[in-house]
């Protein structure tokens, strides 16, 4: 709930409406409640589809704060987090970045995917990363100290690392860090279950599609099957689908082009859906 004041919240867009629904692998819960209390920043890592972007949502929801959400991208700009001045009728006006509006007002930032992010961008965390938690808005001419409950998240994707896309061992050692994976197949055969109503014996077959595909992980593909894309193929089959028609648009054709990959899925598919 916003907090009790006659202002508006300008973190009011960012508030969670409703509890994410996200299952435990291990102690991250407790790990990442820990780095908040000490209010230290967090680097979650592990394979696209996976769940940190909803774990992130979960703890946000869990500890009470908004969440600030940044889909970053290599065309996003230093101003794009920090805010620029916009021109108006009467003159000009400073409207805050998704980054400062956080530092400000006391949420959680959450950089998406920060190493696609050019590096002299991200640059300007370094100061509410350690310390100082500060952030210099050197076109404002203002030093913003970090609202007491301001805490910086980011994410990336470790299997996409390349000399021209990882973060700087200077910015990397600002931060704690989760390792996240696929769940567990019981485990994550009920999350898609829950998540679209699908029959749970139906649904561990589709986690027994996606392992299959992980095998080939590093042998022609470059990321498996993941939990969303099990959950996009479950929702197809609850609205009516066959489940392989349903598994070869949501699990296979997504993930390759290449013919001979697309041919070893679809008799993976076929064997496990067999009648």
């Amino acid at each position: 709930m916003p907090p009790p004041t006659d202002r508006p919240d300008p973190l009011a867009a960012w508030r969670l409406t409703a509890p994410p629904h996200y299952q435990p692998q291990a102690d991250e819960v407790a790990l990442f409640t820990a780095a908040y209390a000490a209010r230290l920043p967090v680097m979650v890592k592990g394979p696209t589809g996976c769940g940190k972007s909803r774990f992130i949502e979960h703890m946000a929801w869990t500890l009470g704060r908004p969440l600030v959400t940044v889909a970053c991208n290599e065309d996003m700009t230093a101003a794009d987090l920090v805010g620029r001045f916009l021109l108006e009728a009467g003159g000009t006006r400073w409207q805050d970045g998704p980054l400062t509006l956080a530092a400000r007002h006391g949420g959680i930032c959450y950089l998406d995917e920060v190493v696609e992010a050019r590096q002299d961008t991200t640059v300007v965390i370094h100061a509410l990363t350690d310390h100082r938690r500060c952030l210099p808005l050197d076109k404002k001419g203002e030093l913003l100290r970090a609202h007491p409950d301001f805490q910086l998240v980011i994410s990336y994707n470790p299997g996409y690392q390349s000399l021209m896309k990882d973060l700087k061992p200077s910015t990397r050692q600002r931060f704690t860090a989760l390792d996240f994976d696929y769940p567990a197949a019981a485990l994550e055969a009920g999350i898609v279950a829950r998540e679209t109503d699908l029959d749970p014996a139906r649904a561990a077959q589709l986690v027994q599609i996606a392992h299959a595909a992980r095998r080939l992980k590093g042998h022609g593909l470059a990321e498996g099957i993941s939990t969303r894309l099990l959950v996009n193929a479950a929702t197809l089959i609850v609205r009516g689908v066959a489940p392989r028609a349903a598994c070869r648009m949501a699990l296979v054709r997504p993930i390759t082009d290449d013919a001979d990959l697309r041919d070893t899925l679809d008799h993976a598919i076929d064997a496990v859906l067999a009648p």
